[in-house]
């Protein structure tokens, strides 16, 4: 008669060797809320600035429509204030799309530099978590294949 072999406590006891490291999650977790943190703090710093060039410009606009709605004594003054808040009108839209363009490139540069940032982090966690995963795998396959020679 020839004896069988039970492997499911075998299997419980391997299945059981291979620890799981929860740290690996809770860092994974951390540096991803830290990057929200900073990509948040990048798009709210654009917003602000956006919002400050939004409304000195229409503070500006308001002001010059101000000049244009005096009443003048001679119709020409008339053109002549028209004419000089559309000139002021055209060269505040130019440096306001300007400056509109360096908050744009600005907010794109760091986001840049922080995605760069983020894929080398996290290359490295995946690095280290793989080697210390592989160390601990090895360890488990050790201490099973003793206790399965048993």
């Amino acid at each position: 008669m020839t004896k069988t072999t039970d492997f499911t406590k075998v299997f419980q006891d391997v299945l059981a060797s291979f620890p799981v490291d929860a740290s690996a999650f809770q860092n994974a977790f951390k540096t991803q809320a830290a990057f929200g943190e900073k990509f948040s703090k990048v798009a709210l710093e654009a917003a602000e600035k956006s919002t400050e060039l939004s409304a000195t410009w229409a503070k500006e606009t308001f002001s010059r429509l101000g000049d244009i709605a005096k009443a003048k004594t001679d119709p020409t003054d008339y053109s002549k204030a028209v004419t000089d808040f559309a000139s002021k009108a055209a060269e505040a839209a130019a440096e306001n799309m300007a400056a509109f363009a360096e908050i744009a490139k600005k907010v794109q540069v760091e986001t840049v530099e922080l995605l760069l940032a983020a894929g080398k982090e996290a290359q490295d966690d995946a690095t280290a978590a793989v080697k210390k995963a592989t160390a601990e795998v090895q360890t488990a396959a050790k201490k099973a294949t003793t206790a399965a020679a048993k």
